[in-house]
């Protein structure tokens, strides 16, 4: 079956693209030759999807790199990406790895040798606007019937060439400037792709996923997770079901529930599971003062893939207000619990607790925490429902320390599931957060850029807090069986392999391979910057190889107290694909000198408190990517140390006239003088604050 498989998909690779489009739309043994690429327990030689399989189970059943040979794992080659985000997760078809980094700028290269086959720039900064603003670039991509697919930051889904990296088609998904953006990897199913979006955590819009015609791009179905206005009708019964979950007038505030990352196929029922978002605003008794669950934020939503009609839905938190969304990644099982064959979905939301699920109906099978939770006691197996600690919803303007955070306590970085040790491993994340409401009333809160209708900051001291560690657990008995300590807060995307083996990278740079079934390390190599993706595993040529992409981003580069005392510097850390083969005779350059912040010269620099006040609430909408307090964690430049700053036409030239849009810096248009000048005295006070001696995170060297 593998040899046929591939010879047929070798012959269709040989046909011009009109025949690619007929062979996709009209032949339905080439349709059954690309979904056979996608089911869990196939042979493994590729990776053509974000989680390889339907079942996204991030698990791969070649066994040449195994617990026994892999201390001769070392570097095939190694190719520098440049500026952009690299967190996003690769994919290969037929000898050749295909990445989306920075502004979604596809590439295309062979395994065998790293030689660049092509680029394509989708042209984000020419069709971008405030979109730029709120997301940190693409997380992964797909591959369907001779094309690979990306989304983009303002929105478009495109499908590219995959021989030749040529334009097929594209389509916005969006509607351009209503803040929605696409962070998430396409998935694709049956002859079908589909995406959701971002953009429901500071903008009034209403969470959709849709599913488009993988070869000509025709919008198939769209379903919605949050209800619209009642007085223009519901699209369907599922919509008016969850309009009585919402009170007060919800449609105005949009509703939030983008289901920015995460789907599963299940093909045995012919159903896609969407990860639904929070709310939008957080604070649910502004977004809904009466009360109610607000189906189907934060949601597991199960949809028929033919035609998005709703099946099924499990809420993990009804009525949320913490950004406890559940877009994390959904892996699929048959499992036997209390000695019943069950065929399970399983999923480790944001809230701290992990799921086991029963994907025929939506039925809670089990749930229990794998980390600190203060929100919960626990999940209520007969009604399904949380038992929720009051004091956590801050009552009477009270704060209340949160436990996980809007990071939460597993984030986007992918677990794995090993059908062979039947464990799943997990990235875990301890964060807690101090959360309150004061001030903000329901009769007067009006939404605006960056706001979400609550107050944040940090929590009491506790020792977890900042830490993460890999985690292996047994979703039958719900138990730990072993856990690695991993390096500050953030560990990488997890990899788990028939060779009796698990990959996840670290922050500080460690690649490492664990015993599947023990944890022992057993291998590692410095990759000389922060792995967040999660590995790939495939074979060409007869040879089983490990790609992995390299650099900071996203979330985690948010806060530098984060990083556990390393800096990550933006502008010199390295973004690389690195490529690993068994006897592999490639080694990286050295590495760059550990970098420590120098704050620019400013002899002209006058304190004045009022306005560096009013200019650090000009700064929130820079955080997301230049860091809390303006300290730096890699996702843009260090802006304490930017010379940039100094002049008043230099600095007005790049924030309010665009000039490095291009690179990936948003152009904020409707920036008056008055709030350049706010945010520039905050920038020059934090620079002076550095002058003087406030102490950086220690610098150091990612190692081995």
């Amino acid at each position: 079956m593998g040899k046929r498989l591939s010879m047929m998909l070798l012959a269709l690779a040989a046909l011009p693209l009109a025949a690619w489009q007929w062979a996709g739309a009209a032949n339905q043994d080439a349709i059954a030759a690309n979904n056979a690429l996608f089911i869990d327990g196939n042979q493994g030689d590729d990776w053509p999807a974000y989680g390889r399989t339907f079942g996204e189970q991030h698990f791969s059943p070649l066994t040449q790199i195994n617990d026994k040979t892999i201390g001769r794992l070392n570097l095939a080659w190694s190719y520098d990406l440049g500026p952009g985000n690299p967190t996003s997760q690769p994919i290969e078809v037929g000898g050749v790895v295909y990445t989306s980094t920075g502004m979604s700028i596809v590439q295309a290269f062979d395994v065998r040798t790293g030689r660049l086959l092509w680029r394509y720039d989708s042209d984000v900064a020419g069709h971008a606007g405030r979109e730029m603003r709120v997301s940190w670039g693409i997380r992964g991509i797909a591959w369907w019937n001779g094309k690979v697919y990306t989304g983009t930051v303002d929105g478009r889904l495109i499908a590219i060439d995959a021989r030749t990296g040529k334009e097929v088609w594209q389509v916005q998904t969006t509607t351009k400037g209503d803040g929605r953006f696409i962070s998430g990897a396409p998935r694709v199913f049956d002859g079908k792709v589909i995406i959701g979006q971002g953009g429901g955590d500071t903008t009034t819009n209403r969470g959709y996923a849709t599913a488009y015609d993988a070869e000509t791009g025709k919008q198939l179905w769209r379903v919605y997770i949050v209800p619209g206005n009642p007085a223009d009708g519901f699209e369907n019964k599922a919509m008016e079901m969850a309009a009585k979950t919402w009170t007060g007038e919800w449609w105005k505030l949009g509703g939030g529930g983008e289901p920015w990352g995460n789907f599963t196929y299940d093909r045995e029922t012919d159903t896609i599971l969407i990860g639904t978002g929070n709310g939008y605003p957080w604070n649910a008794k502004l977004r809904s003062p009466g009360g109610g669950d607000n189906l189907f934020l934060c949601s597991l939503l199960a949809v028929d893939a033919k035609t998005g009609a709703y099946k099924w839905h499990y809420q993990y938190n009804p009525g949320e207000s913490w950004d406890y969304n559940a877009t994390m990644d959904m892996e699929l099982a048959d499992l036997v619990i209390d000695g019943r064959p069950r065929k399970v979905v399983m999923q480790a939301p944001k809230n701290g607790f992990f799921y086991v699920i029963d994907r025929t109906n939506g039925q809670l099978i089990s749930a229990e925490k794998i980390a600190k939770v203060t929100w919960a006691t626990h999940i209520d197996l007969k009604t399904g429902r949380p038992v929720e600690i009051p004091a956590a919803r801050f009552p009477n303007g009270q704060d209340a320390d949160v436990w996980p955070t809007t990071n939460g306590a597993h984030s986007w970085e992918p677990m794995a599931y090993s059908p062979l040790t039947r464990l799943v491993y997990i990235p875990k994340i301890e964060q807690g957060m101090s959360y309150n409401d004061r001030g903000f009333d329901a009769k007067t809160w009006k939404p605006a850029p960056g706001t979400v209708g609550l107050a944040f900051g940090p929590p009491k001291p506790d020792p977890l807090l900042n830490t993460s560690a890999l985690l292996a657990w047994n979703p039958v008995t719900q138990k730990l069986v072993w856990k690695i300590d991993t390096f500050g807060s953030f560990g990488g995307g997890v990899l788990a392999t028939a060779g009796n083996l698990v990959f996840q990278g670290q922050l500080n740079g460690r690649l490492s391979a664990y015993a599947a079934d023990t944890g022992k390390e057993l291998w590692h190599f410095p990759a000389q910057a922060a792995i967040l993706t999660a590995p790939i595993t495939y074979r060409v040529g007869g040879k089983q190889y490990v790609t992995v992409l390299v650099g900071m981003g996203t979330s985690a580069a948010v806060d530098a107290a984060q990083h556990g005392g390393i800096i990550i510097d933006n502008r010199t850390q390295k973004k690389r694909v690195l490529t690993f083969v068994l006897d592999g005779g490639a080694k990286l350059p050295p590495a760059p000198p550990p970098f420590v912040v120098k704050a620019f010269p400013d002899p002209d620099y006058r304190p004045d408190p009022a306005l560096a006040t009013k200019g650090e609430t000009v700064f929130f909408n820079c955080i997301a990517c230049h860091g809390w307090g303006a300290v730096s964690g890699g996702g843009a430049p260090d802006l304490r140390g930017s010379p940039m700053v100094m002049t008043p036409q230099a600095f007005a030239g790049v924030v309010r006239g665009g000039a490095l849009v291009a690179n990936g810096m948003p152009k904020f248009g409707e920036y008056s003088d008055q709030d350049l000048a706010a945010l520039r005295q905050y920038l020059r006070s934090r620079a002076a604050a550095l002058r003087s001696g406030e102490a950086p995170p220690k610098g150091a060297n990612f190692g081995g």
